[in-house]
This record gives C-alpha cells, sequence and structure tokens, in this order.
C-alpha cells in the first residue's frame, strides 16, 4: 500500500491504462497524419521511399515475423535472425515474441472463440478491433520459448520502438516533412492494412483447395498485395511451409526472396509441402472438393495434417 491507500496493483492498472490510451491515440493518430499527404504534396524522393519500406517491412513481416519466427519454415544464423526481427519492428507491429505468440495462438484456435481475430466475431473486429481488445496484450512465454532464450529478441521484443523512431528520422532526413509523412507515415498505414487483409478478409472471401477445419482461403490479389501471404488456405493446410504458393502459378515473392537469400547462404533448410500435400490437392479435385465461395462454414478444427 502507498501513503494514500492505493495498492501498488491500482497503480499498476493506471500506468497501463495510460499506456494503452497512448498506443491507441498513436496508431489513429498515424493514420489520420497519412492524410497529409495532400497538404505535402508529392516528390519523386517520396514515392520511392514509400514503397521502399512498404515492400521492405512486408517482407519483414511476411518472411520474418510470420515465416520465420512463428512458423519456422527455415532456418538462419543468429545474426541474421536479429537483422530479421529489428526490420520486422519497424512496421511498427510489436516485437517478435508478441508477434509469434500470438500468431500460433491464432492458429492453434483458427475460428473459434478462442482465437484472437476471427471474423466469425466481425470483420472490422478481425481487421483491426482485436488489437483494442486487452485479451490479447500480453505475450505468452510457454508459446515462443524456443525464441524467448535470445536475450536480444526479448530485449528487442521489449524495446520494440526503437526501430520505428530510426526509420521516421531517416525517411525526414533524406526527404523532409514530406519525406517522413510518405515513407514512414502513409508507408506504415499501407502496411498495416495490407497484414490485416489475410486476418480478415482471407477467412471470408476466395477458394478453398484443403480442408484446414476453419474458414481460410487462398485469393490471389491479396497473394500479391502481401507478397504471398494470400495462399491462405494453403497455409493453414500445412503451415511449416516456407512457401505458401503450392503451384508455379500461385505467385509467392516473399518466397522467392527467401531462395534468393537461400542462393546468398543467408537462410537455409527452407521446409517445402512435402508430395502427400499435392497428392491430398488432386484428390480433392478430382472428387469436386474444390470450391469457391464466399465463406465457409467449418467444424470443430482439425489440426492433424499441418504442424
Amino acid at each position: 500500500m502507498h501513503e494514500n491507500g492505493t495498492p501498488a496493483a491500482e497503480d499498476a492498472k493506471s500506468r497501463l491504462n495510460i499506456s494503452e490510451i497512448f498506443a491507441t491515440s498513436l496508431y489513429i493518430g498515424i493514420q489520420l497524419a497519412s492524410l497529409l499527404v495532400f497538404v505535402t504534396g508529392v516528390t519523386t524522393t517520396a514515392v520511392v521511399l514509400c514503397l521502399s519500406f512498404f515492400f521492405l517491412r512486408m517482407f519483414a513481416i511476411t518472411g520474418g515475423y510470420h515465416r520465420y519466427f512463428s512458423h519456422r519454415s527455415f532456418k538462419t544464423s543468429r545474426v541474421f535472425q536479429f537483422a530479421l526481427a529489428f526490420l520486422g519492428t519497424s512496421a511498427v507491429q510489436k516485437g517478435p515474441l508478441w508477434w509469434a505468440s500470438t500468431h500460433r495462438l491464432h492458429h492453434r484456435h483458427s475460428d473459434t472463440p478462442e482465437d484472437p481475430h476471427t471474423p466469425r466475431r466481425s470483420l472490422y473486429y478481425a481487421h483491426q478491433g482485436w488489437i483494442f481488445d486487452e485479451r490479447w496484450d500480453e505475450t505468452s512465454a510457454d508459446r515462443v520459448k524456443d525464441l524467448a532464450k535470445y536475450p536480444e529478441l526479448v530485449w528487442l521484443d521489449r524495446w520494440h520502438f526503437v526501430a520505428p523512431l530510426s526509420l521516421a528520422l531517416f525517411c525526414f532526413l533524406v526527404g523532409g516533412f514530406t519525406g517522413l509523412v510518405w515513407g514512414f507515415v502513409l508507408s506504415t498505414t499501407l502496411t498495416w492494412h495490407a497484414t490485416y487483409t489475410i486476418n480478415s478478409l482471407t477467412h471470408r472471401w476466395g477458394s478453398v483447395r484443403f480442408d484446414s477445419g476453419d474458414d481460410s482461403r487462398n485469393n490471389v490479389w491479396l497473394a500479391l498485395l502481401t507478397m504471398g501471404e494470400g495462399w491462405h488456405n494453403n497455409h493453414h493446410y500445412y503451415q511449416s511451409s516456407c512457401r505458401q504458393g503450392f503451384y508455379w502459378w500461385e505467385i509467392d515473392v516473399t518466397y522467392y526472396i527467401l531462395r534468393g537469400l537461400a542462393a546468398l547462404g543467408l537462410v537455409w533448410d527452407l521446409k517445402e509441402p512435402p508430395a502427400r500435400v499435392y497428392e491430398v490437392a488432386r484428390a480433392r479435385k478430382a472428387e469436386g472438393l474444390t470450391r469457391s465461395g464466399d465463406r465457409v462454414e467449418s467444424s470443430v478444427p482439425s489440426f492433424g495434417t499441418t504442424r
């Protein structure tokens, strides 16, 4: 108890509420600040900064946070692991341990009440409403024991705002206020919502190749937008693959970049879908079970074919 009789726990809760209010205000503020592009005008430098940091940070999320930290679908060195994590934090989606912990929870309970961002609650909730739900604020150490053994990742998870501030400063130094708005503010907003479409839209619209036990779907347009993440039904069926576009015509830019990094020796042991996955796909197609539509109403999730 403090001198005024207020328990320490109440103080901690008060600090947490202030932190949440600040984070929410910052999140909304960045998106509203994107409208400043109509005030600053546009320059070649600004556009280059915007597009470069959109695609670079999108890869950091898809190839780093998602395929590496969440699913360990390839291997890399400790140095490059930290580089992926640092670049991932620049996308302003918290730290690698929190991201992986939350994403693993999503797969464990996909499209059930325990799923952090199922659109079965609502499309808005799945897209961004869940971010404001305090139930998903904490990082579960039990779900990321493989990552928490690295002190540099734990540090980066705590100080995840270092990279975004550094990036914002870089954009300002290169392009002035216009560069800051386009290169950091707008590209951050675009990266956020491109990422969120996988949580929301790929659980509503697209085609179903596999019975993954949830509402996941393949969506070519979202695959193009998110560098391959739109092949979501593929991914939910066989989650450990670093390749999510299982066939040559399913464009997966993240996978192509990872193959390039593997050629340079920066990553290795890239996991691919095994032959049995393609056998299942052929069998389902032959039986007419592959389909498209608005939404799949699935039964209780079965994860026997995944991991």
